[in-house]
């Protein structure tokens, strides 16, 4: 037997030949064994398939392997590795054709490249094409297209995967896929540059529907064009999504930037193209899904603060002391000041993924963070201590904390000439 060759394959190689950063190295070895890897330092670290780190570097070294169909979902393979499976055929199980290009360690050269999937050629097309039909076998692969469309804007999805995908919804494959995965590909897809690619992608090939229907049924949802001159509530999330990667958002922003407008998918028809109290439908709705998608604590919490405030926030120019320590207080601001500042943001990329309206300022955003800060410099313990020498105790003693809070407000509001109520905002 030949001794064993080692190959750098997926996203190294691509994104090499794409001119871009280079990021985790991913190494194939052909021609080896689990017991051969091992007496060689490698430390096997793969629960289902071949993989081991190596003893140095640290970097990811997966024995050449086939798989074939056993079940439903993405779990439902039979995994052989052997010293006999090519490279060819390693490659022809990975996904997309850009991800099945293999290269010796220190190639220099083009040339040197093994791809027999034309994986060089669709990069310089700036196509998304499946390598085989074993696509068909493993669901998550849709939603790594809609990723891989969101990361590479300029790409398009070739007609042909595009089909496949679509019959794999029709037949039900998307029905397995399990709440961590779809998360974990939903999340990252968030991060790309252009998120509004991954979800144009989920919606053509109609896996949206399946998996996030709540915000499926946004498309064709009218809204009032004098603040929404994009008018559809779909078109508008997508421009939401595209501001949110324009501000780099970090994930909870981007998440709930996802789940803001929910509500708008459930206004009854006769009071279109108002949407009155979709707020409070908003975070109805996003409950159920981070409950099905059991989506990370701070993701949740700070798209909730998001779908119910965001109005109130947009219109926060025109609130008195008062009302402003109360949207505050509703929003936990004094508490947890950081996940505020991510409410904000989120707001902000709402008010500006409209039509038109991208290069808009928003205001709201400083000046809800400077009244904040206005609050927070309130000395609590000096006023508890002044509130106890008169006796107060309890809920008194916070409520003594509550009022001088807001005569800070009041006087920081007089102070910078922000009492005029005139101000305007979008309302929704």
């Amino acid at each position: 037997m030949s001794a064993p060759q080692v190959y750098l394959v997926g996203g190294a190689v691509r994104d090499r030949l794409l001119g871009l950063p280079a990021g985790d190295r991913d190494w194939v070895v052909v021609g080896s064994t689990p017991e051969a890897m091992a007496a060689q330092g490698y430390v096997p670290v793969g629960r289902d398939f071949p993989v081991f780190l190596h003893p140095e570097t640290h970097e990811e070294y997966a024995l050449a392997r086939t798989e074939r169909k056993s079940g439903r979902g993405y779990r439902g393979f039979a995994v052989q590795a052997s010293p006999d499976v090519t490279l060819e055929d390693d490659l022809a199980r990975r996904d997309l054709t850009i991800n099945a290009i293999a290269a010796p360690p220190d190639w220099t050269r083009v040339e040197e490249l093994f791809d027999p999937y034309g994986g060089a050629r669709d990069l310089r097309a700036r196509v998304l094409r499946h390598v085989t039909d074993a696509f068909r076998e493993d669901p998550v692969r849709i939603l790594r297209v809609a990723r891989f469309a969101a990361r590479f804007a300029d790409f398009s999805v070739a007609p042909e995967t595009l089909q496949l995908m679509r019959e794999m919804v029709e037949d039900g494959e998307a029905d397995h896929l399990v709440p961590e995965r779809v998360w974990q590909e939903l999340s990252r897809g968030l991060m790309e540059a252009t998120p509004s690619r991954m979800l144009q992608v989920l919606r053509d090939c109609g896996v949206l529907a399946v998996l996030l229907p709540e915000v499926e049924r946004l498309w064709g949802v009218p809204q009032r064009a004098d603040h929404h001159p994009e008018v559809d509530t779909g078109v508008h999330l997508l421009m939401v999504l595209d501001m949110a990667a324009r501000l780099q958002a970090p994930l909870a922003v981007r998440f709930a930037c996802l789940m803001h407008d929910l509500g708008k998918g459930a206004t009854p028809q006769d009071v279109l193209p108002r949407h009155i109290g979709h707020e409070q439908r908003s975070a109805r709705l996003l409950k159920g899904i981070c409950e099905r998608l059991r989506v990370p604590t701070d993701c949740r919490d700070t798209a909730d603060v998001v779908a119910r405030e965001h109005g109130n926030i947009h219109r926060s120019e025109s609130l008195s002391a008062a009302a402003l320590l109360r949207l505050l207080e509703r929003c936990d601001a004094l508490r947890k000041p950081r996940r505020f500042a991510d409410v904000l943001l989120a707001c902000e990329c709402d008010a500006r993924g409209r039509g038109g309206l991208h290069e808009r300022p928003y205001p709201q955003r400083a000046r809800l963070q400077a009244a904040l800060e206005q609050a927070l410099a309130v000395p609590t313990a000096e006023v508890a201590a002044q509130a106890a020498a008169r006796g107060a105790t309890g809920p008194q003693v916070g409520e003594w904390i509550r009022r001088a809070r807001e005569q800070a407000l009041a006087e920081w509001l007089r102070a910078q000439g922000q009492d005029d109520r005139g101000a305007s905002a979008p309302p929704d």
